[in-house]
């Protein structure tokens, strides 16, 4: 199995969410896991991040502090989404009955090769291939 981890945006949104002391608990453990395991994120999940904490937290984040942020998480493995990734993820909504995207997470999470999906909104337990979904959370 991959040691490849790859990370939802909800996972990384949590360092910041002063509203969830736990789950942001738990997001710092899991990037200071980033020692012993790869983590993986995508350009999706970056887009997302700064429009989740500049918007939609409860004490949003300065977009400059938000930029900062996705910066230093640009440090981690990134897939840049293609055209060949997006339209196997629209194949993939359909198939799985699922959005478009959560199809693109599950596909930057494969194009990389990882074992494990961190993620909140998807099924704890689903598997895409050899790809398996864990709520960190729970």
């Amino acid at each position: 199995m991959s040691d490849k981890v790859f990370l939802d945006t909800n996972v990384i949104v949590y360092l910041f969410d002063h509203d969830a002391p736990a789950k942001q608990d738990r997001a710092r453990q899991i990037l200071a896991e980033g020692t012993r395991v790869h983590l993986v994120i995508s350009t999706q999940v970056l887009q997302e991040f700064y429009v989740t904490v500049t918007r939609k937290l409860g004490k949003p984040l300065a977009e400059a502090e938000a930029e900062a942020a996705a910066r230093e998480l640009s440090a981690l493995d990134v897939v840049d989404l293609d055209c060949e990734m997006v339209l196997r993820s629209i194949a993939g909504a359909r198939t799985h009955k699922m959005s478009l995207w959560d199809a693109l997470i599950v596909e930057a999470a494969k194009a990389r090769d990882c074992g494990t999906l961190l993620s909140e909104d998807l099924q704890h337990g689903r598997r895409y291939g050899k790809l398996k979904v864990e709520n960190p959370f729970l």
